[in-house]
């Protein structure tokens, strides 16, 4: 599957431990990155300061499902199993 532009479900729900530009403790769940921008698109993209577990994630259904909303419940479900 391939990313739904502007969705930034995987930049808002999960917690990231890794050091990110501007967020150096890493990102709690549930908090906006701060490098997702206005539309939901991130300003490292192709940049070698975007985190590995950033570039490592694929988009699939069963993470992502059909549209932001779904995405964002499934990734806290997941979060919330993980923790």
């Amino acid at each position: 599957m391939d990313c739904r532009l502007g969705c930034g479900a995987c930049c808002i729900a999960p917690s990231i431990s890794t050091v990110i530009p501007g967020m150096p403790e890493g990102k709690p769940a549930g908090v906006r990155c701060i490098q997702l921008n206005e539309d939901n698109l991130c300003k490292l993209f192709g940049l070698p300061e975007r985190p590995d577990v950033c570039h490592m994630f694929a988009a699939t259904k069963d993470v992502c499902g059909t549209n932001k909303e779904e995405a964002i419940w499934l990734i806290n479900e997941l979060e919330a199993a993980t923790a």
